[in-house]
């Protein structure tokens, strides 16, 4: 048996010569670009077969008889008893006049090559887009009732399956395969396609929320998805039998499934939240299109639809088809495959594969160096406060992955040592001394960074002062107020706003704001603290909303208890659960790979819902932890050297200190 075939280097034409070449004494000559003659010998490793048996016919599907020599035409003619056609751009956003190229003239150029080599069966593979957007049932025997096929895609494979039945001068057979997804067996896929746009979406979902928490899902119109070796056994049954010169075949799941059903069944394989809740698709046609275009028409509108659209990995044209209107019936598909023990497997019964293997080969994310040295290696750093505490454990994290670290601080001798420590691990400190709080200070400080390092690519605002004590105990105290805010608010800004125009001009540049879970939880004996880190926060949103479009960034952590020198005046420090400085510079780091808008631990955002949602409640609860424990010695105006009473804690006071890590008391 000679078998001749288009597109067999593509996923689905692959996987058929594969399956020809099971047939004993079949020949398979496919079509290949010139150019593409290296990829030969991997093609014949795949198919496990000789040169004899897989012969490479150089040619070029936009041109007349494909570009096949009139030799090689001499060769072929008479020879063909199946001539396959699968070379077509299956992409909903490729290029119109691409599609035209492939899609309609390469299918007229293969019908002619077909005529012309009196191939005994002409088999082309189009698709169900070629029924447009029909609304009902479409059966295998209907064409001319497609409708709504005015997108590109769906127009050129109507217009290149008219080509086959106008125009084909041999018998001709036409199979129009559902949406295709990766092997039912290995879940193998070799492209981000159809419902592979939402495996995205799906996996944030399940990273942000626990696969118990109901979810809501979006419902539309019916989707239909068939497996790539379901298509290609079914091609390969139907084409070898008699009887089915001139019809068509839709190799589609016959049961068929719902958007909300095909996204809960592949969140329920992902283990992601469960959808029980779907808001209805159908709903966004009621909206007038005079103002969805009129919406459409603002920029900032577009953007924003631009952005979410771009961080999904969504298609722009993808939301057009959520309410695809159109079900297939493939009586004459189910009746040719009687028998031969051929059937679409039931989605449920993969998912979890095609999800398995799009998560380890697929995901757009395993080609993102995600590491830190990818991020910052070679890069400049600023870390204010980085003499000690967490600004020391973020700098010997940034300088070990290769970045070029600057650290300052007031203590000289700090700084010394620190240099000295990441010397004796084989890296490098670039340090400055300065008080952030002291603004002619910071404005001698940026000249050299200016000068000497072209500015920074990453600023890391980690100096800060922290101060507990109730506000009964501050009435004659504003200056611990002032001189907060100077340092945790004026000096970060002033430092901000010195290097902000050298990343403007370079439109790149990220600045890493170190803020306070409690600032998320309005947490008691902080409000100087809180109110200065609140304020810097405000500022990050303004600045963020400002130079979106510069190239800069601004990442806010919320940080939680760190067990670091300003926390040590505080003996009730001692018994309470706290991260170590170096888990907090993974929190860093992590903020200036992603460069997320906020870091934050789920007990500070359940803070932040319960302030939102039960204000009254929180409010209750933090007041009930602040009469729970006392101010420290220090608050209380104690000095060193001083002999202080030894604090007791209740036992609800211990067990409330285990259960919530982190949080300032």
């Amino acid at each position: 048996m000679q078998y001749f075939v288009t597109g067999a280097t593509g996923f689905i034409g692959k996987r058929l010569v594969k399956k020809l070449l099971e047939r004993k004494g079949s020949v398979v000559h496919f079509l290949i670009r010139q150019e593409s003659e290296g990829k030969v010998a991997g093609l014949r490793k795949y198919w496990g077969a000789s040169a004899a048996r897989t012969v490479p016919v150089f040619g070029d599907l936009t041109a007349k008889k494909l570009g096949l020599s009139g030799d090689v035409i001499k060769l072929l003619k008479g020879q063909i008893d199946h001539f396959y056609h699968l070379a077509a751009i299956y992409d909903l956003g490729a290029v119109e006049a691409s599609q035209i190229a492939v899609n309609v003239d390469g299918t007229r150029n293969t019908v002619e090559l077909a005529g012309v080599l009196h191939a005994a069966h002409f088999h082309v593979v189009s698709s169900i887009a070629a029924a447009g957007l029909y609304e009902g049932v479409f059966r295998e025997d209907m064409f001319e009732e497609a409708e709504n096929y005015e997108h590109p895609y769906f127009r050129t494979k109507h217009e290149s399956e008219k080509i086959v039945r106008q125009e084909c001068k041999v018998p001709w057979s036409v199979y129009r395969p559902a949406m295709v997804v990766g092997d039912s067996s290995t879940g193998e896929m070799d492209k981000i396609d159809g419902p592979y746009y939402f495996f995205k979406l799906i996996q944030r979902m399940r990273q942000l929320l626990p696969p118990w928490l109901p979810s809501v899902g979006l419902e539309g119109g019916r989707v239909n998805i068939v497996p790539v070796d379901f298509v290609v056994d079914a091609l390969d049954v139907i084409s070898h039998q008699k009887g089915i010169s001139g019809k068509c075949y839709h190799l589609v799941d016959p049961v068929g499934y719902r958007v909300g059903d095909v996204l809960d069944i592949f969140s329920r394989a992902a283990h992601a939240p469960k959808m029980n809740l779907f808001v209805n698709a159908a709903l966004l046609g009621f909206i007038p299109r005079s103002l969805t275009k009129g919406l459409m028409a603002l920029a900032p509108v577009r953007r924003v639809r631009q952005a979410i659209m771009k961080d999904l990995g969504l298609p722009e044209d993808l939301l057009t088809f959520v309410n695809y209107p159109t079900r297939f019936d493939c009586r004459d598909t189910l009746a040719a495959l009687k028998g031969s023990g051929v059937a679409c497997p039931n989605l449920n019964d993969y998912a979890w594969r095609l999800w398995d293997y799009w998560e380890r080969h697929l995901d757009p994310a395993l080609h993102i160096d995600h590491t830190l040295r990818g991020t910052v290696a070679g890069k400049v750093v600023l870390i204010t406060g980085g003499s000690s505490g967490i600004g020391l454990a973020t700098a010997h994290k940034f300088a070990e992955a290769g970045a070029i670290t600057i650290i300052c601080g007031r203590d000289v001798d700090k700084l010394e040592a620190a240099c000295q420590e990441a010397k004796a691990k084989g890296y490098s400190f670039v340090s400055y001394a300065v008080d952030i709080a002291d603004m002619t200070d910071c404005d001698r400080f940026i000249k050299p960074l200016l000068e000497d390092h072209g500015g920074v690519d990453f600023l890391i605002n980690n100096a800060g002062r922290s101060i507990r004590r109730a506000i009964e105990s501050s009435y004659d105290r504003f200056h611990d107020f002032e001189r907060t805010m100077q340092l945790n608010y004026f000096g970060c800004l002033r430092v901000t706003m010195g290097l902000l125009p050298g990343m403007v001009a370079k439109h790149h540049g990220h600045v890493v704001n170190i803020s306070s879970i409690g600032v998320l939880t309005n947490a008691p004996r902080f409000s100087a603290y809180v109110a200065s880190k609140a304020a810097l926060e405000a500022w990050a949103r303004c600045a963020s909303s400002e130079f979106a479009d510069q190239g800069v960034t601004f990442t806010t952590i919320n940080m939680p208890l760190v067990r670091t020198p300003m926390i040590a005046p505080t003996g009730l420090y001692n018994n309470v659960p706290t991260l170590a400085p170096e888990e907090a510079a993974d929190m860093i780091a992590e903020a200036c790979i992603f460069k997320p808008v906020r870091v934050a631990t789920r007990l500070g955002i359940t803070g932040q819902i319960l302030h939102a949602v039960l204000p009254r409640v929180a409010q209750i609860a933090m007041n009930t932890s602040f009469r729970m424990f006392p101010d420290s010695g220090a608050a209380k105006g104690a000095k060193p050297g001083d002999k202080v009473v030894k604090q007791h804690l209740s036992p609800e006071a211990v067990a409330l200190q285990q259960m919530m890590r982190g949080i300032h008391f």
